[in-house]
């Protein structure tokens, strides 16, 4: 969500540094967890399983890798900045121009048409036909219209996914480059530095919590972003592993930038020692071996709240967004405690072990959708509006639901 600075490199990366004791508290746990289920006589879903250990392990080293060629990739795409950004918009506009015109003619000549998302099949046109009235033939202007109806609702489904995909692409590089923590530091008002004291440091790690918090909800409450955070809750185990399986595409992402903690005063490399003890923090909160901790809980999350978070149970959907601090929760309405058991994993699980399929599978039912939707308000809802908004639209007509869930 950040460019990284000649000020960022300068500073200590904790999570890097952090490698052995990650790696060290899983397998501590594991051993935990074996003697555990030894105990009870079962398996638990918190319990280590090799495969799904696999693929969170492997999205974490994507994590670290697929983004520096995403950026890389993307920046000639960035409008304003790369050589071909004016080319994507002046696509983006154009492809958008063309669904519109699409649609129209469609909505026009699409009588006796089935409904979006439906191929025409013989047996369709052999259903048409049975339902004209007897000794009536078809008329061939109707045909035409027909056909002209059909043509135009595959230009406007394959129009209609590209316009998205290149606005989307457009808007998120525009949106990053403007918001980079270099570039916001250069422009911050009246050259305030707050310095590196323990004063700044404190005061960053609570600022991006404030703003960690916010992302955090929007990725659960926009499907666009929640396909960027979806890779995080696929799992139907939890455990300490969990916490490595992270998203792959923020690239592609819109949200509130941490760099504007460099408007306030936080220099760059502050605020990248706070995004580390960030990130260092929530590694811990990703278990079951840690029950409740009493009053810490009424300030901070903690494993119980975090359990909380990853549950599919309908009292647990889109709870508990918080990082460090709880509070957040509490302030804004989204906090829930720990009461039934945890069900992991989303309402509608991916079952695939697969690093690709688990980090491009809500993409993929996206742009599906947007595909097979007739009008800008339906595209634009299951990108934008949240994911429980899609299936409630699914439901309305009365399609199959997409391959994975909410968490």
């Amino acid at each position: 969500m950040m460019a990284v600075t000649d000020h960022e490199r300068d500073a200590v990366d904790l999570t890097v540094v952090a490698i052995p004791f990650y790696f060290g508290s899983m397998g501590a746990e594991h051993l935990y967890l074996k003697k555990r289920a030894e105990a009870r006589g079962g398996p638990a879903p918190t319990d280590y399983e090799k495969r799904d250990t696999l693929a969170s392990l492997s999205m974490g080293v994507g994590s670290l890798v697929v983004p520096l060629a995403l950026n890389k990739a993307l920046r000639p795409l960035t409008p304003g900045k790369g050589r071909f950004g004016r080319a994507l918009v002046l696509g983006t506009i154009g492809a958008a121009a063309a669904t519109t015109v699409a649609d129209v003619i469609a909505r026009r000549n699409a009588a006796g048409l089935p409904p979006a998302g439906q191929v025409p099949t013989p047996l369709v046109e052999a259903a048409d036909a049975t339902s004209a009235p007897a000794g009536a033939a078809a008329s061939p202007g109707r045909e035409r219209l027909r056909r002209a109806a059909r043509r135009a609702r595959k230009v406007a489904s394959s129009a209609g996914v590209t316009a998205v995909a290149a606005g989307v692409v457009a808007g998120a590089t525009t949106w990053a480059s403007r918001t980079a923590a270099q570039r916001l530091w250069d422009r911050r008002p009246n050259g305030r530095d707050l310095g590196t004291g323990a004063l700044a440091v404190g005061g960053a790690i609570l600022a991006w919590d404030f703003i960690y918090y916010w992302n955090h909800r929007f990725m659960h409450e926009s499907r666009f972003l929640w396909a960027i955070h979806v890779v995080h809750h696929s799992s139907e185990r939890y455990n300490l592993s969990t916490a490595l399986r992270q998203p792959v595409a923020d690239a592609f992402g819109v949200f509130v930038p941490m760099g504007a903690l460099s408007l306030l005063g936080f220099r760059p490399e502050v605020v990248e020692t706070a995004r580390g003890v960030n990130l260092l923090y929530q590694f811990w909160i990703h278990t079951d071996a840690v029950g409740k901790l009493g009053p810490v809980e009424e300030v901070f999350n903690t494993a119980s709240h975090h359990r909380v978070h990853h549950g599919s149970n309908p009292q647990y959907l889109d709870r508990n967004h918080g990082s460090i601090l709880i509070l957040w929760d509490r302030l804004f309405g989204t906090f829930e405690r720990e009461d039934e058991p945890v069900r992991y994993g989303l309402t509608k699980n991916v079952d695939s072990y697969n690093p690709l399929r688990i980090a491009t599978h809500e993409h993929a039912d996206i742009l599906r959708d947007v595909a097979g939707s007739e009008t800008w308000s339906d595209r634009l809802g299951f990108v934008f509006r949240g994911p429980g908004w899609a299936y409630d639209r699914h439901a309305q007509r009365h399609e199959p639901q997409p391959t994975a869930g909410v968490a």
